[in-house]
């Protein structure tokens, strides 16, 4: 099960993902949106949004940053592993409970909001209630991370998750002793990878950057028919 969940399950995981998120976006382009559930309820919505999201990023950053950088980059830098381990708690904490905050006020609106229930499918639903349980699996990995300063086991996630990255040998025996939190934390986090492509989580990498430099003009009309020029879209013209 060792050599499963950690050797061959992350390839797995990552290959749908990657595979399944091209097949969906060319066979099924439309469903491809954040669904938003903002227009139902605003309430709760804004503040667990940007809680949510900002936490989500500043942690993500962390862990691609924390996780594949090899170790002697770090070691040429001078940042030893219990400076790293120190930093990576303080900042993974401050942006876990962030997000972590932000992740139960959205899940507590869509559960017990009639409206934005009913207009919740199951994935929505259970994939918020997995990241919100992914966040407390993490935030309580840092109360294991400060009973060991040393920077061990930062040292085996990293070795971890290198080898599996750069196809290295020898990946499943760099974990065989870690924490169970750790374990828990790899194989929810791998799952919700295997999920990302049949969730609304496929947003995230369709950002609308392109929308800040789009040219021409967009027709917004107030409550009483008036009309303003807005970036976007040139103005439509009356035909009779």
């Amino acid at each position: 099960m060792q050599n499963f969940l950690f050797g061959i399950y992350p390839y797995i995981a990552l290959s749908v993902m990657f595979i399944a998120s091209v097949a969906r976006y060319e066979r099924d382009p439309f469903t491809w949106k954040s669904k938003s559930s903002q227009l139902l309820r605003k309430r709760q919505f804004i503040i667990g949004s940007v809680l949510f999201h900002v936490g989500v990023l500043v942690i993500f950053a962390g862990h691609f940053v924390g996780l594949l950088t090899p170790i002697v980059v770090f070691d040429w830098l001078g940042i030893s592993h219990e400076a790293k381990q120190i930093l990576a708690a303080a900042a993974g904490g401050i942006a876990g409970i962030m997000a972590l905050a932000g992740g139960i006020l959205l899940l507590h609106r869509r559960l017990f909001d009639p409206r934005i229930s009913a207009n919740s499918s199951f994935a929505d639903t259970a994939i918020l209630a997995l990241l919100v349980a992914q966040l407390v699996l993490g935030v309580g990995s840092i109360y294991v991370s400060l009973q060991n300063l040393d920077g061990h086991e930062m040292v085996k996630l990293m070795s971890w998750a290198q080898a599996i990255i750069y196809l290295q040998p020898g990946a499943v025996e760099q974990i065989a002793d870690a924490h169970w939190i750790f374990k828990v934390h790899i194989v929810l986090g791998l799952t919700i990878f295997l999920l990302f492509p049949f969730t609304r989580l496929v947003h995230i990498i369709s950002a609308p950057v392109r929308y800040l430099w789009r040219p021409g003009y967009q027709i917004v009309r107030t409550r009483r028919g008036a009309r303003a020029p807005v970036k976007g879209v040139e103005p439509l013209r009356s035909v009779k």
